[in-house]
């Protein structure tokens, strides 16, 4: 668990095969909990395996966030490795997983509303802020090809036709 000493990638995997993670034919391992599959995949840098990275679908599932933070932190402590929450920028213990939890759904609010991630998070249909992008387009075309009809028939009239 010392910064800079070689990750002990065999063992993750030992650990992980022995808690039911099933080896994945792209590479990884998928591994079911009580509230949802989480994918394990090997984190490489310079082709060196230095870390194993957990993914976990970006759903409104944040007891399955929970779930795998106590789960990974039984097995990294079980493996001597340390678990890491890069967008914490921080060492996690099973006792953290409110904060992960915290920032889960501020990333799946934001893959929701900015990236139109539509499974991330149910987006509300009950406030409404106004007209979604493409019809402002068809109500903006609309209402050009209305003055152009206009002004057309205005010329028209004023040149005598």
């Amino acid at each position: 668990m010392v910064p800079g000493t070689p990750f002990d990638s065999a063992r993750v995997e030992a650990l992980l095969e022995a808690r039911g993670a099933k080896a994945q034919p792209s590479g990884g391992r998928s591994w079911l909990l009580a509230h949802g599959s989480v994918e394990f995949h090997p984190l490489r840098e310079g082709g060196q395996w230095i870390a194993t990275e957990v993914r976990v679908p970006l759903l409104d599932r944040e007891d399955l966030v929970r779930e795998v933070v106590s789960k990974a932190a039984e097995l990294a402590k079980e493996a001597e490795v340390r678990l890491v929450d890069p967008q914490l920028g921080r060492e996690l213990s099973a006792h953290d997983e409110g904060a992960v939890a915290d920032q889960y759904q501020r990333t799946a609010r934001y893959a929701a509303e900015m990236a139109g991630v539509a499974s991330a998070m149910p987006i509300s249909t009950t406030e409404s802020e106004g007209f979604q992008p493409t019809t402002k387009v068809v109500f903006g075309a609309l209402a050009v090809f209305t003055l152009l009809y206009l002004l057309v028939n205005w010329i028209n009239e004023q040149l005598g036709g």
